[in-house]
């Protein structure tokens, strides 16, 4: 058994805080001040994350605005998720923890089965499937209606969606799984020429993706999830994970890169 750190944050908090803790946390292992870490959070209001490099230009701002929702750029790649009625999870760690090392597709793989043992725990008949080929480059703006490399799958539609980066020393990898609510609802802030076309996306992301309510027939609730997720993390990776808080530096640092990275303009438009 490996020790890691367990980082609950039930109470939903802004998109800006919410990124700059996961890089907080990056920064404490890649330079070996804190042990690996799962973290699981929630967002309020409800946020739409862009990729590290999508550009800004996918987004109705207007829309965006007039339903009260945030906007943030990810320190990782993908599409855009509307962060809202979901789990949230982040994994960071050093590069040479040996669930993190390897390539990108190797640790997500490792990654992807304690989320599958997770889901399974929930009643859910998840499947992992790996595709072939390279690097996606469908201009589609949402993640989940793109295929990625390693996925995990319902009925074939797809239930998580997760992106990673390498920097600082260490590894993140965060993901989204949508417990309820209408997956379409991301449409509402993404630029289109017309209605037409916002509607044949509606159509298309409800015949590639699902939420766990939908898939599995009853609500799930944000500690039910967690729950399953932290027992799975513990017996497929075989760790022992040790409840613990933000230290005050760590608060600090995210605070600071919250205001003056994540919630600044510069850091959004990708200027």
């Amino acid at each position: 058994m490996t020790t890691w750190r367990l980082l609950l944050h039930p109470t939903p908090a802004r998109g800006a805080w919410n990124m700059a803790v996961d890089e907080v946390l990056l920064e404490a292992c890649g330079r070996g001040g804190s042990l690996p870490t799962l973290r699981l959070y929630a967002w309020e209001p409800a946020c739409l994350s862009l990729g590290y490099a999508q550009p800004v230009s996918d987004v109705d701002l207007e829309r965006l605005r007039a339903r009260g929702w945030d906007l943030v750029r990810r320190p990782t790649g993908g599409r855009a998720v509307l962060h809202v009625d979901e789990l949230t999870y982040s994994v960071i760690g050093p590069l040479d923890e040996p669930r993190l090392t390897g390539t990108v597709l190797e640790s997500y793989n490792r990654l992807a089965a304690a989320l599958v043992e997770a889901l399974r725990l929930l009643g859910l008949p998840v499947e992992a499937q790996e595709r072939a080929g390279g690097p996606n480059r469908n201009p589609n703006p949402v993640c989940f209606e793109v295929p990625s490399a390693y996925e995990i799958t319902v009925d074939g539609k797809k239930l998580a969606g997760s992106a990673q980066a390498r920097r600082r020393g260490g590894v993140l990898q965060h993901g989204s799984l949508p417990l309820t609510g209408d997956l379409t609802r991301i449409l509402q802030a993404l630029a289109f020429p017309d209605e037409a076309s916002r509607q044949r996306a509606a159509d298309r992301l409800l015949a590639r993706a699902t939420t766990v309510e939908s898939a599995l027939g009853r609500l799930v609730t944000w500690d039910e999830a967690a729950a399953a997720v932290r027992s799975a993390f513990r017996s497929a990776l075989s760790l022992d994970l040790e409840p613990a808080s933000l230290t005050e530096a760590e608060s600090r640092r995210a605070e600071e890169l919250a205001a003056q990275k994540y919630a600044h303009p510069d850091w959004i438009e990708n200027k």
